[in-house]
């Protein structure tokens, strides 16, 4: 049974069928609304999903955020602008007419990246660093969920009790100082009002400020890896999104990480499924749930 994946992330919408071999067939993109308002996302999403779903039988959605009874939540607001409480299973099942399953998208990508490493069951976390910092954690061949959609959430953690203050309200957490919201936030002089991908540009170029940014993110990140793994114990950490598979970030990552003590050190890779982790996720958890 073919399934329409959707992938809503902050910067970018995706789509692709996936058939029952979770092998992907065929895939489109288009950037997130700049409005980030209802009709807008509505329209993007029809769009977007009008030349597969004649092809499908289900939908299966990776959004950002929490999914809370099939509606768009936020720990950071800022990250879904006006779409918060956006009714996104509902919507997608009026757009479709087909069976609408939705889970936060760290969560679809980790459950992705454990089976793309099987036999290999042993314990594991998956990060997304992008707009935002999400995660999403398989403990005994179970992936970690939660009714509230909380569950993995590791970016609202604490890392710098004198930091920034997060879109979530807490002074100091990973995603307000590692994310790709906060390196462009954290910008000045030259930088003020570059984003991510233009200050990761300056940083090959050799710009000290650019460089620095990535620095205190990828730092960061390791700091959190150290944490998660003395929480978990988990095996291995793998590195996704926007941020976290740009050139260069997880070899720095890599290098903060060997500071800590040995026993804080999990095996570190990047994501096998690149950028469509949680489209194939989300296809799979669908199929799973499938009667």
């Amino acid at each position: 049974m073919t399934t329409l994946a959707i992938d809503l992330g902050g910067t970018k919408l995706a789509a692709a069928l996936i058939d029952e071999t979770l092998t992907l067939r065929e895939r489109r993109e288009l950037p997130t609304p700049a409005s980030r308002t209802p009709d807008a996302l509505t329209a993007a999403l029809e769009q977007l999903t009008a030349p597969l779903v004649s092809r499908a039988r289900r939908v299966a959605i990776a959004a950002t955020g929490l999914i809370a009874k099939g509606r768009l939540q936020a720990i950071n607001p800022a990250n879904l602008g006006g779409l918060l409480h956006f009714p996104l299973v509902q919507t997608l099942e009026r757009i479709t007419g087909l069976p609408t399953l939705a889970i936060n998208d760290a969560q679809a990508a980790a459950w992705a990246e454990y089976h793309a490493r099987a036999p290999d069951r042993s314990d594991m976390v998956f990060l997304t660093i992008s707009t935002g910092v999400g995660g999403g954690a398989i403990g005994g061949g179970r992936l970690l969920t939660s009714d509230s959609g909380l569950a993995g959430h590791a970016g609202h953690t604490l890392a710098d009790p004198n930091g920034p203050r997060c879109g979530c309200g807490r002074i100091g957490c990973v995603e307000a100082i590692a994310s790709g919201r906060a390196i462009a936030a954290a910008a000045q002089g030259d930088l003020a009002g570059c984003d991510a991908r233009a200050i990761f540009a300056h940083a090959r170029q050799g710009h000290p400020q650019a460089r620095q940014r990535i620095a205190d993110s990828a730092r960061t990140v390791a700091r959190l890896i150290a944490d998660i793994k003395a929480l978990t114990d988990c095996q291995r950490v793998v590195l996704g999104g926007s941020i976290g598979l740009a050139e260069g970030y997880l070899t720095q990552v890599a290098a903060f990480l060997a500071d800590e003590p040995a026993v804080y050190r999990p095996a570190l890779l990047p994501a096998h499924y690149r950028h469509d982790a949680g489209l194939l996720g989300a296809a799979l958890i669908a199929r799973e749930a499938q009667p």
